[in-house]
């Protein structure tokens, strides 16, 4: 017997013997090490069953337990199919979401590095000329001179949207506040952000939790007329769990219709959660904010 089998076995004898909340969560705990171990529906069933029959080895029931077990393993098989479908769908939605983050920090690069050598050229092309012009002329090389100064935060605040350097370099938290001040900024509304330091995390599972607060609070913008907005990150056994909540006009989350414009960054934030397994609740209620509730489950 495999390690899962052993350890199953034990688990349900357990179960058996006294019952009890904290059995039951050794048994959730088996099936997300199942899961992490690439097991399906179908090889979970096959362990349950083979822990029966060793149960029930030589006891009356034991036949009809092995034959019970057929037949559930054979009305499983659809759901089996299923599942494995939506985890092939699933990786390729991941695969996809990675090459398009990549793509995505190749052009902010070329945002912020290449055009900014370009404009620093332009500046230095345009100290040259004024030099050779009258004072008069001087006033409508310092107005193409600004006019330059906010071509270059406009190509700053682009690649900054697209990709912050600042992801790569130093991790989510720090990316996260930056995201919160130039918010802040831009719209006048303060958004705190409540984190300890805390490790890095893949490249994907950074970039898709950096894109659900920035749709979230893009959501704020557009939608929530708040006036703060509170983001709360920290980590928990085999889980990092997000808060984002705002103090605005709230909706009734029942009521929200999936093909309407408002609903489509909710559905934005649970497509990307559903690519790292994990979980949005949304707590709402008219003139009562919002809280979205944000689980993700993390590899040790």
């Amino acid at each position: 017997m495999d390690g899962l089998q052993v350890d199953y076995e034990r688990a349900l004898q357990t179960y058996l013997r006294e019952g009890g909340e904290s059995s039951l969560k050794q048994a959730y705990e088996l099936g997300r090490r199942a899961l992490g171990e690439g097991k399906g529906i179908l090889d979970m069933i096959g362990v349950h069953q083979q822990t029966l029959e060793r149960i029930l080895d030589g006891q009356p029931a034991g036949d009809l337990v092995h034959r019970a077990g057929d037949f559930l393993t054979e009305s499983m098989s659809p759901f089996e199919m299923t599942h494995r479908a939506f985890g092939e769908a699933n990786e390729t939605l991941r695969r996809l979401n990675e090459s398009l983050e990549g793509e995505t920090r190749r052009i902010a690069r070329a945002l912020h590095d290449e055009s900014g050598q370009l404009l620093a050229a332009v500046h230095i092309q345009l100290l040259q000329l004024s030099r050779h012009l009258a004072p008069s002329a001087q006033a409508s090389l310092r107005d193409i001179e600004a006019l330059l100064e906010q071509i270059e935060q406009q190509l700053r605040n682009f690649s900054h949207d697209l990709r912050p350097t600042v992801l790569d370099d130093y991790g989510l938290v720090p990316a996260l506040q930056s995201l919160a001040e130039r918010f802040s900024k831009r719209f006048g509304t303060p958004v705190s952000v409540d984190s300890k330091p805390m490790p890095r995390m893949t490249k994907t599972m950074e970039a898709a939790m950096y894109r659900v607060a920035q749709e979230a609070l893009n959501n704020v913008a557009r939608h929530a007329k708040a006036t703060r907005v509170y983001i709360r990150l920290w980590m928990s056994p085999g889980e990092l769990h997000c808060r984002i909540r705002d103090d605005g006009v709230g909706f009734d989350p029942a009521a929200l219709p999936r093909a309407s414009k408002n609903a489509l960054g909710i559905i934005g934030i649970r497509e990307r959660l559903n690519v790292l397994g994990g979980s949005l609740e949304i707590q709402s209620a008219p003139q009562q904010g919002t809280e979205l509730k944000i689980e993700v489950p993390v590899e040790d």
